[in-house]
């Protein structure tokens, strides 16, 4: 399939939105519409009604509840999925078979199997893949990738990671007064605060570092709201040269309290991201001189969204899919380690907070 023409300015990629909940609609559909290189050609959600009211933003568009009608719609080379994560498989599925680059939202699903079933159909349709890890493509996060590559921080000895938020079991997207809260239902989502939260940071460690986190162990607790998920976690961990990995994450933080910090610990300095972890773009990066102790802010582009940057990377990895940095079978793998550590170390431990392939 080929590109859209624009003929008021440079070729669009057809992009087709599958799932028009929250995060589509109110963070993913915003960056497209602002691309100059992006055009939305359809919008498929098994919601009709949703489908059309998030189609009618982008002249053109058409809705659909037809995955693989939606897939073949004139124009589309790239598919966003954004289903609750037991469907991602069969969404992702659809799309590289009809031979739509897919960029598919975190986890790749709520089972493991799941998960490396998708990995395999996409590998197997030869599309570029993609997980959304926007957290990846913050413009302060790629800022604090370029201090540490350059050495500035000398010996990088921790990251440490603070996400929360406030979700009880009736939470509803903003601007909507009711909602299907299916980030609390352990068959859609797999799990809680743990299974929604923590990739981005296990992602973002190796963003950061250029080195994943190879071991871990976690914690979780069920300690504020009434579900049968956790409402909050830890995740301590360290990567292959011993840098060491905190990664805490909630349902259960007040948003009224600070809930979202970044730092990244060295010999010579310290880096502090505050309120970059999230969906929008702006917070603040400074850096402490180790041996004044002083601060001083690093200038990052305040302005770009990390939804926005990651649509315009995805795209530029059109051109050439095997120089995408980040390969799914990598994401699959930090998966399997998100897994694995709510057991690590205790013998016989079920890990209850992410459901088995069978389970789901």
């Amino acid at each position: 399939m080929t590109n859209l023409e624009n003929p008021t300015g440079p070729p669009s990629t057809g992009w087709v939105i599958a799932g028009a909940g929250w995060v589509a609609r109110d963070h993913m559909a915003p960056a497209l519409a602002a691309s100059p290189t992006s055009r939305v050609v359809a919008v498929v959600d098994r919601d009709l009604g949703a489908a059309r009211a998030l189609a009618q933003r982008f002249p053109g568009a058409v809705a659909h509840d037809d995955l693989t009608t939606a897939f073949r719609t004139p124009g589309a080379r790239a598919a966003y999925v954004a289903t609750p994560n037991h469907a991602h498989r069969e969404v992702a599925e659809a799309a590289a078979d009809a031979g739509l680059a897919v960029l598919c939202e975190k986890p790749l699903a709520a089972a493991l199997d799941d998960a490396a079933a998708l990995v395999t159909a996409c590998e197997r349709a030869g599309v570029l893949a993609a997980t959304a890890f926007d957290q990846r493509f913050h413009p302060a996060h790629r800022r604090i990738a370029e201090v540490v590559a350059a050495g500035t921080l000398g010996t990088v000895t921790s990251v440490r990671i603070v996400y929360g938020c406030w979700l009880p079991p009736g939470w509803a997207p903003p601007g909507s007064t009711t909602g299907d809260n299916w980030r609390v239902d352990p068959v859609r989502a797999g799990g809680g605060a743990y299974v929604d939260l923590a990739p981005h940071g296990l992602d973002l460690v190796g963003a950061l570092l250029g080195e994943d986190v190879e071991v871990a162990t976690t914690h979780v607790q069920r300690r504020v709201h009434d579900y049968a998920v956790d409402d909050g976690s830890i995740l301590v961990g360290s990567t292959g040269s011993g840098v060491l990995v905190t990664i805490a994450n909630s349902f259960n933080t007040v948003e009224t309290l600070p809930r979202r910090r970044l730092e990244v610990v060295g010999t010579r300095g310290q880096l502090v991201a505050t309120n970059t972890m999230g969906q929008t773009a702006g917070g603040t990066l400074e850096l402490i001189d180790a041996g004044t102790g002083e601060s001083s802010p690093v200038e990052f582009d305040t302005a770009t969204s990390p939804f926005a940057a990651q649509v315009r990377a995805v795209e530029e990895a059109l051109a050439d899919p095997a120089r995408w940095p980040f390969p799914m079978a990598r994401d699959l793998r930090l998966l399997h380690l998100l897994h694995d550590a709510l057991g690590a170390g205790v013998p016989g431990t079920r890990p209850d907070p992410v459901l088995t392939a069978q389970e789901a």
